[in-house]
């Protein structure tokens, strides 16, 4: 047998080994689409598909990170007992009682009352709305965001966090890795913040010669400021320029349109537990002062607000329950916008069911993307969200709506850092706030009533006329996607 032969003979044994393999081990503890999208990749091109599942096919954290998960959330779970002060002042939806427990259960926090919310959507203002309160900052400022970019947009944020450390003010930064890495003026972003005397570190570091890795493309995609433990935002927008200061973007002319929520009262702890469990995973430093819940002095027209913190270090997809559980219990009315809306069965099944239900169910998205395969693959759910009743509002070019909320009747709204996509459900640490208070929904439904105006409506008579090239393309991006 010559040398040929044997190569023949035992690429075969490895190709066929490969695959039996996979059979057995892909599918375990794997959803039946994500399941099948590696298999195929894997019987494709087994060497190559069979590399890759290597690399990205488990969405497991190391061992101690996934331990520090568990401590931390024993830790929310004692400092948070007797939080709620939750008011039953009005009338709650029969079914609300559930869903806080599960998010309970699921995430740790309670539900807690007391609290005031205001909204911000526009870019630029809604940094100077940061700035002004870290300027007032006395203790204590915390920061993180999924992407953080010192450029001339973010220069007077940058400026506000080193004033504070100037008068004593310890200032905490926690920026993604990857991201922040991914854009231009990194190196000088890191060293204005080492110069202004900022503690930050990087979240979820793909650093193998310093001992740290995990699965390469997880992601930390929360965005937080807190003040004091008297004041946090949260939502959708990063510390970067709004055109992301990419030439491809300002090429296009591309700006993005994000929703950003100021709070005030005891959720404000809720908020500051989570930037305190990423803190702890990457520094091992477990921050437990400043924990104790500030309720503001006026608590007039007061809502309920409960963080639900998710990701890869909770065994369950907190926030896919979360989002299935109110669209099941809708009874009137959704309006869900998501800039990336990418879902999985379950999400697809319920809102094309709450149609179904007689219920009216809106969907914005944006009318161009950013990201060539997000954007396919969200395309390819049109047509059965459209012939199922869903009306999709195609907020119009050059600007990417970015804001992630949605609302359900006139009880509860969730705003947050989560996009309605797979990435968000299992593979990004994500937090979102599920709010109940009848004024909170009427501010963001007169948002929703301003994207609509900036909107188009997509007929299914219009989205049947795309051409045979773009279907093809998207479909060929779902596939992609189930690739988990």
């Amino acid at each position: 047998m010559d040398l040929s032969t044997i190569l023949l003979v035992v690429g075969f044994i490895v190709d066929f080994a490969i695959r039996v393999i996979a059979i057995i081990v892909v599918p375990r503890n794997r959803r039946p689409t994500s399941g099948m999208a590696w298999l195929l990749a894997i019987f494709l091109i087994p060497y190559f598909g069979f590399l890759l599942f290597l690399l990205i096919g488990y969405r497991t954290l190391p061992k101690r990170r996934v331990e520090m998960q568990a401590e931390i959330n024993q830790f929310i779970l004692d400092s948070t007992a007797g939080m709620e002060r939750v008011q039953r002042d009005h009338p709650w939806p029969a079914w609300l009682e559930s869903v806080v427990e599960l998010n309970r259960n699921l995430g740790s926090m309670p539900l807690v009352g007391d609290n005031r919310a205001r909204l911000h959507g526009h870019y630029e203002e809604t940094f100077a709305a940061m700035v002004t309160d870290i300027d007032k900052a006395k203790k204590y400022v915390h920061v993180e965001f999924y992407i953080l970019s010192l450029d001339p947009t973010t220069t007077p944020f940058f400026d506000a966090l080193e004033n504070a450390v100037k008068r004593g003010v310890t200032v905490r930064v926690l920026m993604d890795h990857v991201q922040s890495m991914r854009k231009p003026g990194f190196k000088q972003t890191k060293k204005r913040l080492t110069d202004s005397g900022v503690f930050w570190e990087l979240m979820l570091p793909v650093q193998p010669f310093k001992g740290k890795w995990q699965r390469p493309d997880l992601r930390n995609h929360r965005k937080l400021l807190i003040v004091d433990g008297r004041i946090g935002f949260m939502g959708s927008q990063n510390v970067i320029d709004r055109t992301y200061n990419m030439k491809s973007n300002i090429r296009r002319g591309l700006k993005w349109k994000d929703l950003m929520v100021r709070l005030e009262g005891p959720i404000v702890s809720g908020l500051n537990a989570i930037f305190i469990t990423d803190w702890y995973s990457e520094t091992n430093e477990l921050l437990t002062r400043d924990i104790e819940p500030v309720h503001p002095e006026d608590v007039s027209d007061s809502i309920d607000c409960q963080v639900v913190p998710s990701g890869p270090g909770f065994e369950g997809e907190n926030n896919l329950r979360l989002f299935l559980a109110l669209l099941y219990y809708a009874q009137e009315r959704i309006v869900i916008t998501s800039p990336y809306f990418v879902p999985d069965e379950s999400i697809m099944y319920a809102v094309t069911t709450a149609v179904q239900r007689g219920l009216h169910v809106e969907l914005f998205v944006s009318e161009i993307g950013d990201q060539a395969l997000v954007y396919h693959a969200q395309r390819s759910y049109y047509e059965e969200l459209l012939r199922a009743g869903v009306k999709i509002y195609m907020y119009k070019a050059p600007y990417v709506l970015h804001a992630k909320h949605f609302t359900i009747d006139d009880d509860v709204a969730v705003i947050g850092s989560s996009n309605m996509d797979m990435r968000s459900f299992s593979l990004n640490f994500e937090v979102s706030l599920m709010v109940r208070g009848a004024s909170f929904v009427r501010a963001l439904r007169e948002v929703e009533d301003g994207y609509r105006a900036d909107s188009r409506e997509l007929t299914l008579d219009e989205w049947m006329k795309q051409p045979l090239r773009s279907t093809i393309l998207d479909n060929l991006a779902r596939l992609t996607s189930a690739v988990q």
